[in-house]
Protein backbone atom coordinates (compact mmCIF):
# COMPACT_ATOMS: atom_id res chain seq x y z
CA UNK A 1 0.00 0.00 0.00
CA UNK A 2 1.23 3.48 -0.61
CA UNK A 3 0.86 6.11 1.61
CA UNK A 4 0.84 9.35 0.29
CA UNK A 5 2.07 12.33 2.28
CA UNK A 6 1.03 15.76 3.61
CA UNK A 7 3.23 18.98 3.02
CA UNK A 8 3.23 18.82 7.43
CA UNK A 9 4.78 15.29 6.95
CA UNK A 10 6.71 15.89 3.98
CA UNK A 11 8.37 18.74 6.24
CA UNK A 12 8.71 16.50 9.13
CA UNK A 13 10.71 14.01 6.71
CA UNK A 14 13.33 16.68 5.09
CA UNK A 15 14.48 17.70 8.61
CA UNK A 16 15.58 13.95 8.16
CA UNK A 17 16.92 14.66 5.18
CA UNK A 18 18.59 17.79 6.29
CA UNK A 19 20.21 15.96 8.74
CA UNK A 20 21.22 12.73 6.49
CA UNK A 21 22.33 15.30 4.22
CA UNK A 22 24.74 16.91 6.62
CA UNK A 23 26.13 13.84 7.76
CA UNK A 24 26.98 12.24 4.14
CA UNK A 25 28.97 15.61 3.68
CA UNK A 26 31.09 15.35 6.75
CA UNK A 27 31.34 11.46 6.19
CA UNK A 28 32.57 11.94 2.48
CA UNK A 29 35.18 14.67 3.77
CA UNK A 30 36.22 12.33 6.72
CA UNK A 31 37.35 9.40 4.28
CA UNK A 32 41.05 9.89 2.81
CA UNK A 33 44.05 7.78 2.78
CA UNK A 34 44.88 5.95 5.69
CA UNK A 35 40.99 6.23 7.57
CA UNK A 36 39.67 2.66 8.34
CA UNK A 37 36.17 1.55 7.51
CA UNK A 38 35.39 1.19 11.25
CA UNK A 39 36.65 4.87 12.04
CA UNK A 40 33.88 6.36 9.37
CA UNK A 41 31.52 3.80 10.73
CA UNK A 42 31.98 4.85 14.61
CA UNK A 43 31.70 8.79 13.19
CA UNK A 44 28.30 8.03 12.11
CA UNK A 45 27.27 6.24 15.40
CA UNK A 46 28.26 9.18 17.39
CA UNK A 47 26.79 11.68 15.13
CA UNK A 48 23.57 9.45 15.07
CA UNK A 49 23.24 9.04 19.01
CA UNK A 50 23.94 13.06 19.21
CA UNK A 51 20.94 14.17 16.80
CA UNK A 52 18.43 12.03 18.79
CA UNK A 53 18.26 10.26 15.39
CA UNK A 54 17.60 6.39 14.82
CA UNK A 55 19.84 3.85 12.25
CA UNK A 56 17.15 2.61 9.89
CA UNK A 57 19.73 -0.38 8.87
CA UNK A 58 20.32 -1.56 12.74
CA UNK A 59 19.02 -4.52 12.87
CA UNK A 60 17.66 -4.39 9.35
CA UNK A 61 16.71 -8.42 8.26
CA UNK A 62 15.41 -8.29 4.56
CA UNK A 63 14.95 -11.98 2.67
CA UNK A 64 18.34 -11.50 1.46
CA UNK A 65 21.64 -10.54 3.69
CA UNK A 66 22.52 -12.73 6.56
CA UNK A 67 21.69 -12.28 9.81
CA UNK A 68 20.46 -8.43 11.32
CA UNK A 69 22.41 -6.10 9.77
CA UNK A 70 24.54 -4.38 12.49
CA UNK A 71 25.89 -1.42 11.67
CA UNK A 72 24.60 2.22 10.80
CA UNK A 73 26.28 2.77 6.76
CA UNK A 74 26.41 1.23 4.68
CA UNK A 75 30.63 1.34 3.04
CA UNK A 76 31.46 -0.10 -0.32
CA UNK A 77 34.38 -0.05 -1.95
CA UNK A 78 35.88 -0.03 -5.70
CA UNK A 79 33.97 -3.23 -6.70
CA UNK A 80 31.55 -3.50 -4.30
CA UNK A 81 28.40 -1.07 -5.02
CA UNK A 82 25.89 -2.19 -2.42
CA UNK A 83 24.83 -3.03 1.64
CA UNK A 84 28.90 -3.66 2.12
CA UNK A 85 30.18 -4.30 5.43
CA UNK A 86 32.16 -1.85 7.19
CA UNK A 87 35.04 -3.96 8.42
CA UNK A 88 38.89 -3.36 9.59
CA UNK A 89 39.87 -1.74 5.80
CA UNK A 90 41.91 0.83 5.84
CA UNK A 91 41.30 3.26 2.79
CA UNK A 92 44.20 3.54 0.17
CA UNK A 93 44.76 5.97 -2.75
CA UNK A 94 42.14 5.88 -5.75
CA UNK A 95 40.21 3.92 -3.63
CA UNK A 96 36.41 4.69 -4.94
CA UNK A 97 34.07 4.67 -2.15
CA UNK A 98 30.33 4.96 -1.85
CA UNK A 99 28.29 5.74 1.78
CA UNK A 100 24.73 4.70 1.76
CA UNK A 101 22.62 5.56 5.26
CA UNK A 102 19.14 6.20 6.59
CA UNK A 103 18.06 7.73 9.57
CA UNK A 104 14.83 8.47 11.01
CA UNK A 105 13.91 11.42 13.58
CA UNK A 106 10.81 11.39 15.02
CA UNK A 107 9.20 8.44 13.08
CA UNK A 108 10.20 10.38 9.99
CA UNK A 109 12.93 8.17 7.88
CA UNK A 110 15.41 9.61 4.83
CA UNK A 111 18.01 7.76 3.01
CA UNK A 112 21.07 8.96 0.69
CA UNK A 113 24.59 7.92 -0.95
CA UNK A 114 27.19 9.06 -2.23
CA UNK A 115 30.62 8.28 -4.31
CA UNK A 116 33.63 9.72 -3.47
CA UNK A 117 37.65 8.99 -4.61
CA UNK A 118 40.06 8.91 -2.14
CA UNK A 119 43.04 10.54 -2.99
CA UNK A 120 43.91 10.20 -7.07
CA UNK A 121 40.92 9.89 -9.14
CA UNK A 122 40.96 7.69 -12.28
CA UNK A 123 38.83 9.84 -14.73
CA UNK A 124 37.09 6.37 -15.77
CA UNK A 125 35.93 6.16 -12.02
CA UNK A 126 34.95 10.26 -11.78
CA UNK A 127 32.65 9.56 -15.42
CA UNK A 128 31.38 6.40 -13.61
CA UNK A 129 30.61 8.47 -10.83
CA UNK A 130 29.22 11.45 -12.47
CA UNK A 131 26.81 9.30 -14.51
CA UNK A 132 25.25 8.08 -11.35
CA UNK A 133 24.47 11.46 -10.41
CA UNK A 134 23.25 12.80 -13.61
CA UNK A 135 21.10 9.63 -13.96
CA UNK A 136 19.73 10.91 -10.49
CA UNK A 137 19.21 14.20 -11.65
CA UNK A 138 16.87 13.06 -14.55
CA UNK A 139 15.08 10.77 -12.65
CA UNK A 140 14.08 13.80 -10.13
CA UNK A 141 13.83 16.13 -12.78
CA UNK A 142 11.49 13.25 -14.48
CA UNK A 143 9.28 12.98 -10.50
CA UNK A 144 6.78 15.43 -11.86
CA UNK A 145 3.05 15.21 -10.66
CA UNK A 146 0.73 13.71 -13.10
CA UNK A 147 3.78 11.67 -15.00
CA UNK A 148 4.35 8.38 -14.44
CA UNK A 149 6.98 6.10 -11.93
CA UNK A 150 8.55 4.40 -15.73
CA UNK A 151 9.58 7.94 -16.47
CA UNK A 152 11.87 8.09 -13.37
CA UNK A 153 12.93 4.89 -14.39
CA UNK A 154 13.37 5.71 -17.93
CA UNK A 155 15.14 8.67 -17.71
CA UNK A 156 17.98 7.14 -15.32
CA UNK A 157 17.95 4.24 -18.08
CA UNK A 158 18.38 6.71 -20.76
CA UNK A 159 22.02 8.62 -18.94
CA UNK A 160 23.24 5.20 -18.06
CA UNK A 161 22.82 3.90 -21.94
CA UNK A 162 24.55 7.15 -22.98
CA UNK A 163 27.57 6.72 -20.90
CA UNK A 164 28.26 3.67 -22.47
CA UNK A 165 26.89 1.21 -18.71
CA UNK A 166 24.34 -1.47 -18.43
CA UNK A 167 21.54 -1.48 -15.82
CA UNK A 168 21.22 -4.12 -13.10
CA UNK A 169 17.41 -4.10 -12.29
CA UNK A 170 17.69 -6.47 -9.38
CA UNK A 171 17.85 -3.47 -6.91
CA UNK A 172 16.30 0.37 -6.93
CA UNK A 173 14.61 2.98 -5.64
CA UNK A 174 11.99 2.41 -3.05
CA UNK A 175 9.57 4.62 -1.64
CA UNK A 176 10.26 5.70 2.00
CA UNK A 177 8.80 7.54 4.74
CA UNK A 178 7.68 6.33 7.70
CA UNK A 179 9.77 3.14 7.48
CA UNK A 180 12.89 2.71 4.77
CA UNK A 181 11.54 0.59 2.70
CA UNK A 182 8.03 0.96 0.98
CA UNK A 183 6.03 0.73 -2.26
CA UNK A 184 6.43 1.63 -4.55
CA UNK A 185 9.84 -0.10 -6.21
CA UNK A 186 11.55 2.60 -8.57
CA UNK A 187 13.65 0.68 -11.18
CA UNK A 188 16.80 2.40 -12.99
CA UNK A 189 15.42 1.39 -16.01
CA UNK A 190 11.85 1.15 -17.67
CA UNK A 191 9.44 2.24 -19.67
CA UNK A 192 8.47 6.26 -20.04
CA UNK A 193 4.26 6.87 -19.62
CA UNK A 194 4.27 3.45 -17.80
CA UNK A 195 3.22 2.45 -13.88
CA UNK A 196 1.67 4.02 -11.73
CA UNK A 197 0.79 7.57 -11.74
CA UNK A 198 2.72 10.15 -9.96
CA UNK A 199 1.16 11.69 -7.06
CA UNK A 200 2.16 15.03 -5.11
CA UNK A 201 2.74 13.38 -1.56
CA UNK A 202 4.24 10.59 -3.03
CA UNK A 203 7.77 10.05 -1.57
CA UNK A 204 10.66 7.58 -3.10
CA UNK A 205 14.37 7.01 -2.58
CA UNK A 206 15.37 7.20 -6.33
CA UNK A 207 19.33 5.62 -6.44
CA UNK A 208 20.87 4.71 -9.54
CA UNK A 209 23.95 2.65 -9.30
CA UNK A 210 26.38 1.44 -12.25
CA UNK A 211 29.05 -0.99 -12.93
CA UNK A 212 31.83 0.28 -15.34
CA UNK A 213 31.62 -2.71 -17.67
CA UNK A 214 29.16 -5.59 -16.36
CA UNK A 215 25.42 -5.58 -15.54
CA UNK A 216 25.82 -8.55 -13.64
CA UNK A 217 26.11 -8.59 -9.74
CA UNK A 218 27.46 -11.07 -7.30
CA UNK A 219 27.15 -11.90 -3.46
CA UNK A 220 30.05 -11.42 -0.91
CA UNK A 221 29.92 -14.76 1.55
CA UNK A 222 28.80 -12.10 4.05
CA UNK A 223 25.65 -12.03 2.63
CA UNK A 224 25.36 -8.36 2.20
CA UNK A 225 28.01 -7.17 0.05
CA UNK A 226 27.13 -7.09 -3.46
CA UNK A 227 29.86 -6.34 -5.86
CA UNK A 228 29.85 -5.99 -9.93
CA UNK A 229 30.15 -9.83 -11.69
CA UNK A 230 33.08 -8.82 -13.46
CA UNK A 231 35.11 -7.40 -10.83
CA UNK A 232 35.01 -3.56 -12.59
CA UNK A 233 34.52 -0.64 -10.14
CA UNK A 234 30.98 0.56 -9.51
CA UNK A 235 28.90 3.77 -8.14
CA UNK A 236 26.12 4.69 -6.32
CA UNK A 237 24.16 8.11 -5.71
CA UNK A 238 20.83 8.39 -3.93
CA UNK A 239 18.40 11.23 -2.86
CA UNK A 240 14.58 11.07 -0.85
CA UNK A 241 12.54 13.20 -2.78
CA UNK A 242 9.27 14.28 -2.86
CA UNK A 243 6.67 14.27 -5.60
CA UNK A 244 4.38 18.28 -4.85
CA UNK A 245 2.40 20.32 -6.60
CA UNK A 246 4.94 22.39 -7.64
CA UNK A 247 7.35 19.53 -8.97
CA UNK A 248 9.91 17.40 -6.54
CA UNK A 249 11.55 18.17 -3.60
CA UNK A 250 14.62 16.80 -2.84
CA UNK A 251 15.18 16.09 0.98
CA UNK A 252 18.54 15.05 1.66
CA UNK A 253 20.38 17.60 -0.68
CA UNK A 254 23.28 18.42 1.16
CA UNK A 255 25.48 21.66 2.31
CA UNK A 256 28.03 22.84 0.04
CA UNK A 257 31.38 23.54 1.18
CA UNK A 258 31.34 25.78 3.96
CA UNK A 259 28.03 26.38 3.68
CA UNK A 260 25.02 25.52 6.32
CA UNK A 261 22.32 24.84 3.78
CA UNK A 262 22.31 22.75 0.25
CA UNK A 263 22.53 24.75 -2.69
CA UNK A 264 20.64 22.65 -5.77
CA UNK A 265 23.94 23.53 -7.76
CA UNK A 266 26.67 22.70 -6.63
CA UNK A 267 29.03 19.36 -4.37
CA UNK A 268 30.42 19.75 -1.19
CA UNK A 269 34.01 19.92 -2.46
CA UNK A 270 35.35 17.07 -0.27
CA UNK A 271 37.08 13.82 -1.58
CA UNK A 272 37.40 13.72 -5.32
CA UNK A 273 34.41 13.79 -7.39
CA UNK A 274 32.93 15.34 -9.75
CA UNK A 275 30.69 18.38 -9.66
CA UNK A 276 26.57 17.17 -9.95
CA UNK A 277 23.89 19.82 -10.35
CA UNK A 278 21.81 18.72 -7.36
CA UNK A 279 23.74 18.29 -4.44
CA UNK A 280 24.18 14.40 -5.47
Amino acid sequence: MIELKSAEEIGRMAVTGQFVGELLAELSGVAAVGVNLIDLEHHARRRIKERGAESCYWDYAPSFGRGPFRNVLCLSVNDAVLHGLPHDYVLRDGDLLSIDMAAGIDGWVADSALSVIVGTPDPADLKLIEATEIALEAGITAAQPGGRLGDISAAIGEVAHSYGYGVNAEFGGHGIGRTMHEAPHVSNNGRARRGMKLDPGLTIAIEPWFCRSTDKIKFDNDGWTIRSADGSRTAHSEHTIAVTASGPQVLTRRPTHGATSADPTKKPATASSPTARLGA
